[in-house]
Order: structure tokens, then sequence, then C-alpha cells
């Protein structure tokens, strides 16, 4: 192929410089963000259910008319 490679145009000088950053940037974000999801929901696994939390049980179809 020939021509500028991809580093070496305007274009690739935007994604190395521009692009590529940001894009690690929102990873690590992303990965910051699960690591604090997940610490709550250890912390919330190892709690007992509020006493006024009662389970619900899903309604039926049972003697309703069903298309």
């Amino acid at each position: 192929m020939s021509g500028p490679s991809f580093f070496q145009t305007h274009m690739g000088q935007r994604f190395y410089e521009g692009t590529m950053p940001g894009l690690v940037r929102e990873l690590k974000r992303l990965n910051d963000n699960f690591e604090r999801l997940v610490a709550v929901a250890e912390r919330l696994a190892g709690q007992t259910p509020p006493a006024s939390a009662e389970p619900v049980t899903p309604p039926t179809t049972e003697g309703a008319d069903v298309l």
C-alpha cells in the first residue's frame, strides 16, 4: 500500500492523541465504578433484609380469560 501510514495522517494523529487516551480514561472510570458496585453488592449480601420487606407472591392467571 502506498502513501502515509495511518499514524502519519491527520485522522491517525487525532486517533492516537485524542480518541485512544479518551477510551483509556473511560475504561478506567468504568472499572472504578464496577469496583464500587461490587463493594456495595458484597456489603449488602452480608446484611439481612429489613423486617418490613415481606415476600410478594406474583399474580396468577388462574380463572382469568387468557387470549
